[in-house]
C-alpha cells in the first residue's frame, strides 16, 4: 500500500543556513509604510480628539478656552503644526495607495512604484511648507 507522505529518509534535504544570532528583521518598504501608516492615524485621530476637547471648552469656560488659544500661538507650537500637517499628508497620500491596491485589479502589481509616488509628492509638499513655517518659528522666536 503506497503512502502520500514520504517517510523521513525520502524527504529530500533542505539547504538552509543556520541563523546568524543578534540580527533583526527591519522588513521592507511596504512593511514601513504600513507602519507609518498606523502611526500617522493614531496621532491624527489624536488631534481630533484633543481639538473637540479645546473647542468644548468654548461652552465650558471661555476664560480656559482663550487661554488653551494663546498657548496654540507659542512658535513652538508651530513645530507641532508642522508634525501634523506631516502626519496628515502622509496619511492621505498612502490611504489613497492603500484603496488603489486594495481595489484596483493591478494594484498589487504597482504598489511599490505608488509608494514611491506617495514619498515624492510628500516631500514636494512638506519641504516647502517645512521651511515656511519654521521660518515663521524662528521670526516669532528671536523677532525679526
Amino acid at each position: 500500500m503506497a503512502s502520500t507522505t514520504a517517510s523521513a529518509a525520502e524527504a529530500p534535504q533542505r539547504a538552509t543556513a543556520p541563523r546568524a544570532k543578534g540580527r533583526l528583521y527591519r522588513g521592507d518598504l511596504g512593511m514601513w509604510s504600513w507602519v507609518a501608516h498606523r502611526i500617522t492615524g493614531v496621532l491624527t485621530f489624536f488631534f481630533l480628539f484633543v481639538h473637540v476637547l479645546d473647542t468644548a471648552l468654548v461652552r465650558v469656560s471661555p476664560n480656559a478656552y482663550d487661554t488653551v488659544i494663546e498657548t496654540y500661538k507659542h512658535p513652538v507650537m508651530i513645530l507641532f503644526e508642522l508634525g501634523l500637517l506631516a502626519a496628515v499628508l502622509f496619511h492621505a497620500f498612502n490611504g489613497i495607495r492603500v484603496m488603489l491596491v486594495d481595489f484596483w485589479a493591478k494594484g498589487t502589481k504597482y504598489q511599490k512604484p505608488m509608494l514611491w509616488t506617495v514619498v515624492v509628492l510628500w516631500l514636494v509638499l512638506i519641504i516647502p511648507a517645512a521651511i515656511s513655517l519654521i521660518s515663521r518659528a524662528v521670526t516669532e522666536l528671536f523677532g525679526g
